[in-house]
C-alpha cells in the first residue's frame, strides 16, 4: 500500500503502561508496515524518557489522578488535579484533530483517559490495552468509549464494565523478544555460577526493595547452603548488601548487583526460581519464559493489583505467594526449601507458567490495532 499508518499512542508514568506499547509498536516495525506514530503522555511520566531515547515523536499533555481513597495529605492535589483534568482533555482534543490517526492505542495511566476521550470526539478507533488482572479505574472510565479492548487475563472479563464485555479479546501482555532468547551459560560465565546448587534470581525491581532486601539478608545464612543467589537490590542498597558477613566457604554463592539491564534474559534463562514484587511486567515476563517464583506482592497498590495477581499465579500452580501483609523471613524460607530440593516440583511450575503464558502477545495485539483501523495484515 501507498498509504501510511497513523498510529497515536497513550499510557506511561511506569514501565507497567510503557513498555507493552512499545514492544507493539515494536511488532508493527517488525512487519514493515509503513506507518507514522506518535506518543502522547506527561513530560514526568517514564514515557518521556523512553520514546526520546528510541527517537518516537512525543507530545506532553497536562493530567490529573482521582485518587479513590485520599486522605487530608492528598486533599489539596486532588483539587488540583480536578482542574488540570479537563485542560488535559483540551490538549489531548487539539493533538488528536491535528495528527488524525487511523487507530488510538491506549496501555493505560491516568493519560489514558484524556487520549480516550479525544479518539471518540474525533471518531477515531480506540484499542484499550489491560496488562492487570484486575481493570485499572482509568481503563473502566475508557472501556465504555474503546473500539476493541485487549486483555492480558481470561479472568480480567468480570472486571469489566458488562456493556463493554463483548468488546474484549485476551490477547496476553506484550513482553520483549529477547526475554525468550536467553543464554543458560552466558549467566553462568558472568557471575562465576556453578552447577552444584539452584540459582534464585531476586528483584525488587530497579530501583530494589527495601522489603525484598531486608528478608535475602536474614534468610541467607540459612539459603546459602542450598542455593545461590543473584540479587538486584538497587544503586541505593548496593553497599549494604555487599557489606553482608557470610561463611566464607558460601560467601561466593551470593552476588548483589545494584541493576540488571541486558543480561537479564541470560539470567531468566538460567534461573531455577525467581523472587520478586507481582506487577503486571514482572508476571507476565515470568509466564512468557516459563520460571516458577515466590511471588512478594507490593501492599497495598491500586485495586490491590500485586496481591491479585500474585494470587492468580499461586492458584495456577505457577508460584508461591506470600499475601501477608508484612511476610517474615521464616516464611520466606519455607516457602523457597521445598523448590530447592525437588527438581521436578520447579519443572511441574515451570510448566504452569509457560501454559499462562503469552509469546505472542505483542503480534495478538498488533492484529487488533490493524483490524480496528481496517489495515490489510
Amino acid at each position: 500500500m501507498s498509504r501510511t499508518l497513523r498510529l497515536l499512542i497513550t499510557g506511561g508514568g511506569t514501565g507497567g503502561h510503557t513498555y507493552p506499547a512499545l514492544t507493539t509498536l515494536t511488532a508493527i516495525q517488525r512487519r514493515q508496515v509503513a506507518h507514522d506514530v506518535l506518543w502522547v503522555g506527561t513530560a514526568g511520566g517514564l514515557e518521556a524518557r523512553i520514546t526520546a531515547e528510541h527517537g518516537i515523536p512525543f507530545k506532553a499533555i497536562t493530567t490529573g489522578k482521582l485518587r479513590r481513597r485520599p486522605n487530608l495529605r492528598e486533599l489539596g492535589t486532588n483539587i488540583a488535579d480536578v482542574f488540570r483534568i479537563p485542560v488535559g482533555v483540551i490538549q489531548a482534543v487539539v493533538h488528536a484533530a491535528r495528527y488524525l490517526p487511523d487507530v488510538v492505542l491506549s496501555t493505560g495511566g491516568y493519560v489514558a483517559v484524556p487520549i480516550g476521550v479525544a479518539a471518540k470526539l474525533i471518531r477515531r478507533p480506540l484499542v484499550m490495552h489491560e496488562q492487570t488482572t484486575v481493570v485499572g479505574l482509568a481503563n473502566r472510565m475508557l472501556a465504555r468509549l474503546a473500539t476493541r479492548i485487549a486483555l492480558s487475563h481470561e479472568s480480567s472479563l468480570e472486571h469489566l464494565p458488562a456493556s463493554a464485555r463483548d468488546k474484549a479479546v485476551v490477547t496476553g501482555n506484550p513482553v520483549r523478544p529477547e526475554l525468550l532468547r536467553g543464554n543458560q551459560a552466558a549467566a553462568y560465565d558472568l557471575f562465576g555460577l556453578t552447577f552444584e546448587v539452584p540459582l534464585i534470581y531476586v528483584t525488587g525491581g530497579a530501583q530494589g526493595s527495601k522489603q525484598i532486601n531486608t528478608l535475602i539478608a536474614e534468610i541467607l545464612p540459612g539459603l546459602l547452603p542450598h542455593a545461590q543467589v543473584v540479587h538486584q537490590c538497587g544503586p541505593a542498597w548496593i553497599e549494604q548488601m555487599r557489606a553482608i558477613e557470610l561463611p566464607p566457604e558460601l560467601a561466593d554463592r551470593y552476588h548483589p548487583v545494584p541493576y540488571v539491564g541486558s543480561e537479564l534474559p541470560d539470567l531468566y534463562a538460567a534461573a531455577d526460581v525467581v523472587i520478586a514484587r507481582s506487577g503486571a511486567g514482572t508476571v507476565s515476563e515470568l509466564t512468557a519464559v516459563g520460571r516458577p517464583s515466590v511471588l512478594i506482592p507490593l501492599i497495598p497498590t491500586g485495586g490491590d493489583e500485586q496481591r491479585k495477581n500474585a494470587a492468580y499465579l499461586a492458584s495456577a500452580g505457577a508460584a508461591r505467594a506470600l499475601l501477608e501483609p508484612r511476610p517474615t523471613a521464616e516464611l520466606l524460607l519455607a516457602e523457597l526449601m521445598p523448590l530447592l530440593a525437588d527438581p521436578g516440583l520447579r519443572a511441574s511450575m515451570a510448566e504452569a507458567a509457560h501454559k499462562l503464558g503469552r509469546v505472542d502477545a505483542a503480534d495478538a495485539l498488533c492484529d487488533l490495532l490493524l483490524e480496528a483501523a481496517h489495515w490489510p495484515r
